[in-house]
């Protein structure tokens, strides 16, 4: 005889047209509903990437807002008895007579860097698009500043810049041209700091700019060629066109580092001489980090906007990503 098998028992439910169906049981409805082993293998991939967005990107951001909703002290910051103030620290950075210049100066040299890095960047990509003999070669060169560290990239541009032993000016007075205080100066600090960071971010732009560039058939250049068009038509006609998509993140992520950048600007300036070079990410460490007496709520207030400006600005490209998806 055969083994009889257990069969799941099901019920008999009427249907809208009166004829009888068999539905499954509550017990077996509940083990269909039960986690595969699929399912659990996907949690637990899921589970490390969750649980280092948690404490390294969640608990920062909120640790951060607590910080500029409250008066902390060094005592309070360490016992975490600090008193909630609302927006006060929010109101004391607008009403400070830094947060204007800072303002402008972060809003000039984000702009003036994505500017420069994206259009040296996109010509050096179609410069080296061409495949010619030691292209690779020279596109690892052109990675080195990428590559160094940042303290040694600024380091670096403090030797050049400085007026007395650079020799930025040492090929001035050789061409005829008086020196200039670069880093020393109110009305060059900021151009200093921009110049640097533009030699900094060029690779970037151009690895994944040219990367974009590498995904264009050629057919289509080709074709443009044969219908008489030139170089600078099928750049603006091809290149640019289809480039986009790669072009707006590179931009975004451009925009992102640019925002933050306090490496370079602190060790080559420390955001003077008189503010003259202070932006938004030198300024919060200055409140928190740069007194003996430390504004932890205003400088983290400070950042706090730091993130809102990314996080605008990570917006408007999903919104407009998403049109031309529709579109």
């Amino acid at each position: 005889m055969k083994p009889m098998t257990q069969v799941p028992e099901r019920r008999s439910v009427q249907s809208r047209d009166g004829a009888a169906t068999s539905a499954p049981s509550p017990a077996h409805a509940r083990a269909l509903r039960r986690p595969t082993s699929q399912q659990w293998a996907a949690w637990a991939f899921l589970a490390p990437v969750t649980l280092y967005l948690g404490l390294f990107y969640a608990y920062p951001l909120y640790r951060n807002l607590d910080l500029s909703l409250r008066n902390y002290t060094v005592r309070s910051f360490v016992q975490g008895d600090a008193p909630f103030t609302g927006l006060a620290n929010y109101r004391m950075i607008f009403d400070d007579p830094t947060f204007a210049p800072a303002l402008l100066h972060t809003a000039v040299f984000t702009a003036v860097c994505l500017v420069f890095q994206y259009a040296i960047g996109l010509a050096l990509a179609v410069f080296f698009n061409q495949n010619f003999r030691l292209s690779a070669t020279l596109r690892a060169l052109f990675l080195v500043p990428w590559l160094l560290p940042l303290i040694v990239s600024a380091s670096t541009w403090s030797w050049m810049l400085n007026s007395d032993s650079g020799i930025v000016n040492a090929t001035l007075h050789a061409v005829g041209i008086g020196p200039v205080n670069w880093l020393t100066s109110p009305s060059w600090s900021l151009t200093s700091v921009i110049i640097a960071n533009i030699w900094i971010g060029v690779p970037f732009n151009l690895v994944v700019l040219y990367s974009g560039l590498q995904s264009i058939p050629t057919s289509l250049y080709e074709a443009a060629a044969l219908d008489g068009a030139n170089a600078w038509r099928r750049f603006w006609s091809i290149t640019f066109p289809l480039l986009r998509p790669v072009s707006a993140i590179t931009l975004l992520l451009g925009l992102v580092y640019t925002l933050k950048v306090f490496d370079i600007i602190w060790i080559m300036t420390k955001g003077g001489p008189a503010d003259s070079s202070t932006t938004f990410a030198t300024w919060s460490y200055q409140l928190g980090f740069g007194n003996l007496l430390p504004a932890f709520g205003p400088g983290a207030a400070v950042g706090n906007l730091l993130v809102v400006a990314a996080l605008v600005f990570g917006l408007i490209y999903l919104k407009v990503q998403r049109k031309q998806a529709l579109s």
